[in-house]
């Protein structure tokens, strides 16, 4: 038999919502917010740790939709909530009660659950008129929740899950970053956040893995899905970029910076830094205009510290800057930077410089995708097919993030007999095959960076 629902009824009846308002009023006409948040919050931890989803969902309804439930602590606590007449506090009951369900529907696996959730909203009735002013308040702060920001971060936990897919949805993993970085969201909101960011880049670091495995054997598999956007290009630009590991990987190449510039000044390193960058950049325009336009930005920044000795917080910040030249001013609106070296039809060699400045100041790189979800979001607004310079560069960056900074060590193998290609790079790369396997943890860091 289904346990009941944890509810403490102070009544047989369910009085109105003038007979509530009445009494909590009379009984406590400044209550503690922070005390009644918390009844609501751990009624809710009881309920999804004991219940079915269904129960709980139905309860939530109850409580912060048609406040229908029973007489209980909670719907006390939310009629004192409301009493107080603070929309942005209301706001920030309901959004961290949705995550702590979330988080807990996370952690057992029940994702429907979360869906389920987040329709609760999308059909709720927008603008139904009540004859009591405090059902009144809470319904419209409900249509403003729907209609916000808020809302639209909530519906990122189901992205990858709608039918009908934007192309900013394959981008999940980076749209999740503003909240998990923003400390001024609720902790289970960033918790949330944190782990399906996290579990994506997982999912997508197997699948790649397993598609250039499964794609090159002689029996293709076609249950096995590209990840990528990319199509038939993935294979070639993986090869391509495997191609570079061994004693002159990017990898290396920043173990070698980093070693080079230790006990040095801060201005010798903001010269060496734009050299670091450029190096071994094929094309010769892009790597002009990165350097003249870095040169500019870097020599103004942090002047005051030129002559003091570099350390950990002077990089960081540092690199969190030329990410922000190279991206996204204030994370919203895409740098000059950034559109005018991707307008020129080169979204790897953009991607090697971002992958560059992760490979030293690894700490640097939850910033990165805070300022490409900035990105997303500024051109989210534009068609997919007005998009594909920027939705190309993306797919770029996961597949050479998943390369480098992962860990799964991917290998190139001349196969036997394998026709060179002459001076033909894309014939040349045909006659190898990808192998890939996770790595052990004792090799996933074996070279020193700054955090």
């Amino acid at each position: 038999m289904t346990q009941s629902l944890i509810i403490e009824s102070l009544e047989n009846e369910r009085p109105n919502a003038e007979q509530i308002e009445k009494l909590i009023h009379l009984k406590n006409p400044q209550p503690n917010i922070q005390t009644d948040q918390n009844v609501i919050y751990e009624y809710l931890i009881d309920i999804v740790k004991m219940n079915r989803p269904e129960e709980v969902l139905q309860e939530f309804s109850n409580l912060f939709i048609y406040v229908g439930s029973l007489y209980s602590k909670a719907l006390k606590a939310i009629y004192k909530i409301v009493l107080r007449n603070d929309e942005e506090e209301f706001k920030n009951t309901l959004k961290r009660s949705c995550y702590i369900l979330i988080n807990n529907w996370y952690a057992t696996r029940q994702y429907h659950a979360i869906h389920q959730l987040i329709k609760i909203f999308s059909e709720y009735k927008i603008g139904e008129k009540t004859e009591s002013p405090i059902l009144e308040r809470i319904s419209k702060w409900l249509d403003n929740f729907i209609n916000s920001k808020d809302y639209q971060e909530l519906n990122l936990f189901i992205a990858k899950y709608n039918i009908k897919e934007h192309w900013t949805n394959r981008f999940t993993s980076y749209l999740l970053v503003p909240q998990y970085v923003d400390k001024s969201n609720p902790e289970e909101q960033r918790e949330a956040a944190k782990i399906v960011s996290q579990q994506l880049k997982e999912q997508f670091k197997f699948e790649l893995a397993m598609y250039t495995a499964r794609s090159q054997s002689a029996v293709a598999n076609s249950r096995i899905k590209n990840p990528t956007g990319l199509g038939d290009e993935v294979l070639p630009l993986v090869k391509a970029i495997v191609l570079r590991r061994g004693v002159f990987s990017y990898t290396n190449l920043a173990h070698i910076f980093v070693k080079q510039n230790h006990n040095i000044t801060y201005k010798d390193f903001k010269k060496n830094l734009i050299k670091y960058l450029i190096f071994d950049v094929g094309n010769e325009k892009f790597a002009n205009a990165l350097s003249n336009r870095l040169a500019n930005k870097l020599e103004m920044i942090y002047e005051n510290y030129d002559e003091e000795n570099l350390d950990d917080s002077l990089i960081f910040r540092t690199c969190k800057r030329v990410i922000e030249y190279l991206i996204t001013n204030n994370k919203k609106d895409p740098s000059e930077l950034f559109i005018l070296l991707l307008t020129q039809g080169d979204a790897l060699n953009l991607v090697v410089v971002l992958v560059k400045i992760v490979l030293i100041c690894k700490n640097v790189r939850a910033h990165l995708e805070a300022c490409l979800a900035g990105a997303i979001q500024y051109y989210e607004k534009y068609p997919e097919e007005e998009c594909q310079w920027l939705i190309n560069f993306l797919e770029i960056l996961n597949v050479t993030l998943a390369i480098y900074t992962e860990n799964v060590e991917y290998n190139l193998v001349q196969m036997p007999n394998a026709n060179a290609g002459g001076n033909n790079s894309c014939l040349a790369l045909d006659g190898y095959r990808i192998f890939s396997q996770f790595k052990e943890d004792k090799k996933l860091e074996n070279y020193q960076y700054w955090s």
